[in-house]
């Protein structure tokens, strides 16, 4: 075990890792919703300047994307893309009117980490995190897990 002599410095306390949950509100069947500044502010509230943001969604029908959040298009393009692997219309064995929505979901998964630097969620110049939902409107659960290093 080492000793702390004189002169030397005593090692601050770091954040404890924070945890909470936060409720969004989604405004159609398939809507893409960006949750970055409600992440970040997660981030920030817990004091942590350098470790890992868990994110998770509790839902079948929703899921968790890192993507690019300055044009609009490509959500639209995103949402054509998965109508393409996924038909709302098509015959499926889970035939409760919401089979795409969990097939949709599945193929993006259901949590994401990213790494907290100085602070700051480390997302590329162009990334954005979304909350992406394929079975609204309705009030999605987000879980959200700070660990400092």
């Amino acid at each position: 075990m080492a000793s702390v002599g004189a002169g030397s410095a005593i090692p601050a306390t770091r954040p404890a890792a924070r945890s909470q949950i936060a409720y969004v509100e989604t405004q159609a069947r398939v809507h893409f919703k960006d949750i970055t500044g409600l992440v970040q502010k997660a981030v920030t509230d817990s004091g942590t300047q350098s470790g890992i943001c868990f994110l998770f969604v509790p839902h079948t029908t929703a899921a968790i994307l890192i993507n690019e959040n300055d044009d609009q298009a490509l959500q639209k393009d995103l949402d054509e893309f998965l109508k393409t692997l996924a038909p709302r219309d098509a015959s499926y064995h889970h035939n409760d009117g919401n089979c795409d929505a969990h097939l949709k979901a599945a193929v993006i998964g259901n949590s994401k980490s990213l790494f907290v630097e100085g602070g700051q969620l480390v997302l590329g110049r162009w990334q954005g995190i979304f909350l992406c939902e394929f079975d609204g409107p309705r009030r999605r659960e987000l879980r959200i897990k700070v660990m400092p290093d």
